[in-house]
C-alpha cells in the first residue's frame, strides 16, 4: 500500500492544527484500532489509528465506526493515561513512517507529565506504543516478545528503541541531481527498484510513476537510460517536491474497473491508463478515509460474522447436494409408465403364465405391430402377484414424483433465501446489522437461539436516499426489514423495485399518490442495483411496479414476495450516484 513516508508527512501537516486540543474520548473499535476524539475550539475531530498489516494508517475520519459494548484492556489503559490530556506536538523523524503524538497529561499524583504515542506504520510490523517521559514503554496495542522478534522488543517497562534505519535521500530535502547521481551508481537495477533503494519514504506506485514519466511509458533499467532520461527523472522529482511544498499536489485514488479500491498516492498517477479508474481527494486524510472506509467495513464484518458466513456456505452446499439428489430420483421416476405397462401385459396374459416362470414372453399390444417383449417375473410369486408388484412400484414412483417436484421447488426457494441472507451479510455495515441477521436465522431454525440475557437487537431503520426530484427512496437492510418496508411501511401507490432474478434489497419510492419523474425511477433502480448481488455488474435489470401489485405468499420465507404488472429497467450500479443521493 502507498502510505509511505512522504504521504505520512502530508498527513502530519494536516493534523498540526489539532495541537492544543484536548482528549475527549477514547475507543477501541477492534483489536488493531484506536479512535481518539480530540476537542478543539472549532469542534471535535476523531483521530483513527489503525495498525493492521494491510490497513495501517493514521488520519482524521468522518466514518461512523461502531464500538464494542465492553472496551478492551488496552483501551482502558489509554483512557486512564490520556483522558483530558492536551496534544502538545506531532513529530516525524525525517520521512520515517512513524508519527509521534506528544500529550501533556496529569498522572495519579496530580503531576503534569509528557506521554508520547508512537504510531508506527510499517506493514505487518505496524504498532501503536505509549511511551512515558522516561522513554520507557507503558504498553502497546501489539506486544512483541522474544518469541516474535530477536531484533526489537516492545513490552511494558522496557526502553523504547527506534526500528533499524537506513540512510537514504529525501524527496523533500535533497537535491534531485544528487538523487539521480546515486541512482546512476546502480546500473543493473530496474529504475523503480533503484529509486526505492536510494530514496527514503516513497512507495512502489510512486517509483513506477517516476519510471513511467521518465521512459514515456517504457520500462527502464538504469544502465539503459540516456542523459535525456536522467534529466527527465530529475525534473519529475523536482516538480513533485515543489508541488508538495506549495500544496498544489493532487491526491489520487485508484480503483479497478469493477470498483475495488486498489491504490492511492500524493500525486497524479497515469501509468495504468484505462486499466484503472482514477479520482481525486481533497486532502491526505480524506484520501485515507475514503480508501480504507469501505475496505475496513468489509473486513470488520467478515471478522465478526465468520461463523455466519461459514454457516451459510455450508447450508447452501448441503441444500444444493440434497436438491441434486432429488433431481436424480425424479429422473428415475420418469420410467414409471413402463411399470404400469408391464402390469397390464401380465394381467392380460394370466392364462398363459404359471407360478415359477422366470419371465413372461408376451405381445406388447401398446406398440404398433405388437412386438414380443420379455418381462422379468419373481418365481416365488403367482402371475397375478407379479402384476400387483409392478402396479405397486408404479404407484410408488408416481407418488415419489409428485413429492419430489414439491421438495425440489422448496429446496430452490430455500437456496434463494440463503443466498439473500448471504448477500445482506456481505453488505452489513456494523454489529447491529449482523445481530439482526443472526436473530433472523435463529427464527428460521438455522442456528440455535442464544441464552444471552441481553435484549434482542433493536430494529434498524431502512437506508434512506433522496432523488434529484426530491422523492424519498428507502432500501431494506435485510429480509425482515424488506418485509416490513414492503408490506407494512409503504402505501399502495408507492413504487417497489427489485433486481430481476438477482438477490438484493427491496427498494421503495415514497410517491404520496403522485407519479414520480422517470429520472427518480432510474435513480431508484441504480440504488436497488447497487444494493444487490449484481453490484459489480456492468448492467443490471431492475423490475418495478406499484406496491399494491406486490404480495407475500402465506408461509413464504422472509423477503420472498411475488409481483405482477411490472416493467424492467436496465441500469449500471454507480457508487458515485448512490453516495450523492444518500440522506
Amino acid at each position: 500500500m502507498a502510505l509511505d513516508g512522504v504521504f505520512l508527512r502530508q498527513v502530519r501537516l494536516e493534523l498540526m492544527p489539532l495541537i492544543g486540543s484536548r482528549v475527549e474520548k477514547i475507543h477501541q473499535p477492534s483489536r488493531e484500532e484506536l479512535l481518539i476524539t480530540l476537542r478543539t475550539r472549532d469542534g471535535a475531530y476523531r483521530l483513527l489509528i489503525n495498525t493492521g498489516a494491510g490497513t495501517a494508517r493514521v488520519h482524521v475520519t468522518k466514518e461512523d465506526i461502531e464500538n464494542p459494548k465492553v472496551p478492551p484492556m488496552f483501551c482502558m489503559l489509554m483512557r486512564k493515561q490520556l483522558q483530558s490530556g492536551k496534544l502538545a506536538d506531532i513529530r516525524q523523524d525525517d520521512l520515517e513512517r512513524i508519527l509521534y503524538f506528544d500529550f501533556d497529561s496529569v498522572n495519579e499524583l496530580g503531576d503534569l507529565c509528557r506521554l508520547t504515542l508512537a504510531v508506527e506504520i510499517m506493514g505487518r510490523h505496524s504498532n501503536l506504543i505509549l511511551i512515558n517521559s522516561s522513554g520507557r514503554v507503558v504498553d502497546s496495542i501489539k506486544r512483541v516478545g522474544q518469541d516474535m522478534s530477536q531484533v526489537r522488543l516492545v513490552l511494558p517497562g522496557i526502553e523504547y528503541t527506534l526500528p533499524p534505519k537506513e540512510q537514504r535521500l529525501s524527496l523533500i530535502d535533497d537535491d534531485p541531481a544528487e538523487i539521480v547521481r546515486r541512482v546512476r551508481e546502480l546500473p543493473q537495477m530496474k529504475l523503480p527498484k533503484a529509486l526505492m533503494t536510494v530514496m527514503e519514504g516513497i512507495s512502489p506506485v510512486f517509483a513506477r510513476e517516476a519510471e513511467f514519466y521518465t521512459g514515456r511509458g517504457s520500462e527502464l533499467t538504469v544502465s539503459e537510460m540516456t542523459e535525456d532520461g536522467f534529466d527527465r527523472l530529475a525534473f519529475y522529482l523536482g516538480k513533485t517536491a515543489r508541488e508538495l511544498a506549495e500544496g498544489t499536489n493532487h491526491y489520487t485514488i485508484l480503483r479497478t474497473t469493477d470498483g475495488q479500491f486498489k491504490d492511492f498516492c500524493f500525486t497524479d498517477i497515469r501509468q495504468y491508463g484505462s486499466l484503472m479508474i482514477t479520482s481525486e481527494a481533497e486532502s491526505a486524510c480524506d484520501t485515507l478515509d475514503r480508501f480504507f472506509s469501505e475496505r475496513d467495513r468489509t473486513a470488520r464484518v467478515k471478522q465478526k460474522a465468520q461463523d455466519l458466513f461459514r454457516l451459510l456456505v455450508n447450508t447452501s452446499e448441503r441444500i444444493s447436494r440434497r436438491t441434486a439428489n432429488r433431481e436424480l430420483e425424479l429422473k428415475e421416476c420418469a420410467d414409471r409408465d413402463k411399470l404400469k405397462r408391464c402390469g397390464d401385459l401380465i394381467m392380460s396374459n394370466l392364462y398363459r403364465l404359471e407360478k415359477g416362470d422366470a419371465e413372461a414372453v408376451v405381445e406388447d399390444y401398446f406398440e404398433e405391430g405388437s412386438p414380443t417383449v420379455r418381462i422379468p417375473l419373481e418365481r416365488r410369486l403367482t402371475p397375478s402377484q407379479n402384476a400387483q408388484r409392478y402396479y405397486k412400484e408404479y404407484r410408488k414412483a408416481d407418488t415419489a414424483e409428485k413429492k419430489l417436484i414439491g421438495l425440489i421447488a422448496e429446496g430452490e426457494q430455500e437456496l434463494l433465501y440463503i443466498d439473500s441472507v448471504f448477500d445482506a451479510l456481505t453488505r452489513a455495515q456494523g454489529e447491529s446489522d449482523i445481530a439482526e441477521l443472526r436473530a433472523e436465522l435463529a427464527e428460521q431454525g438455522y442456528i440455535k437461539r442464544g441464552r444471552s440475557k441481553d435484549k434482542p437487537p433493536k430494529a434498524q431503520p431502512p437506508l434512506r436516499f433522496v432523488s434529484s426530484d426530491g422523492y424519498e427512496i428507502r432500501v431494506g437492510r435485510n429480509n425482515k426489514q424488506n418485509d416490513r418496508l414492503t408490506c407494512k411501511d409503504s402505501e399502495k401507490l408507492d413504487i417497489w423495485l427489485h433486481t430481476k432474478d438477482i438477490t438484493g434489497s427491496h427498494t421503495v419510492i415514497s410517491c404520496h399518490g403522485e407519479e414520480p419523474p422517470e429520472r427518480t425511477i432510474e435513480e431508484a433502480a441504480i440504488i436497488a442495483a447497487y444494493h444487490s448481488k449484481g453490484r459489480a455488474s456492468a448492467q443490471v435489470p431492475v423490475d418495478y411496479t406499484l406496491i399494491k401489485y406486490v404480495k407475500k405468499p402465506a408461509g413464504a420465507k422472509p423477503g420472498m414476495v411475488i409481483f405482477t404488472n411490472n416493467r424492467t429497467l436496465y441500469v449500471k450500479p454507480d457508487e458515485a450516484t448512490v453516495e450523492k443521493l444518500k440522506k
